[in-house]
């Protein structure tokens, strides 16, 4: 059986290089991590994931990309995939984006960029514990 999966989406590929050494660092195998630098490629690894029966449990979003913004990108996962625990990162999100993704998909936190590692681990488990 696969590991359940945990995805980061962000436009900068060294903040999925962060966020993915971190959670290794902290959960080790009992994930597995994937990245996506857009919405469009999460969205592919999202119904990618599901086709082949493997467990997306949380996704790290960052707000701000090009095309579809997080709280967009967030919204739509939960049309689809409720029980999936949504964290957003931002550093320039509006409250009024933060407000709408927390009331239209179920937000479990929204940290600012750069985050603290120990406030995004807490996050995480905290989220994760809900599952």
């Amino acid at each position: 059986m696969s590991k359940p999966v945990i995805l980061c989406v962000d436009d900068e590929k060294i903040i999925l290089d962060s966020l993915r050494t971190q959670l290794a660092a902290e959960f080790g195998n009992a994930y597995a991590y994937e990245g996506a630098e857009d919405a469009e490629e999460a969205l592919d690894v999202i119904s990618e994931l599901y086709d082949d029966k493997i467990t997306l449990v949380l996704i790290i979003c960052d707000w701000l990309m090009p095309g579809i913004r997080g709280d967009e990108l967030l919204i739509r996962i939960h049309q689809n995939y409720p029980n999936v625990i949504k964290i957003m990162l931002t550093g320039q999100a509006d409250e009024v984006a933060i407000d709408r993704v927390q009331k239209q998909a179920n937000l479990h936190g929204c940290l600012s960029k750069p985050w603290l590692e120990s406030d995004l681990l807490e996050t995480i488990k905290s989220g994760l514990s809900k599952l």
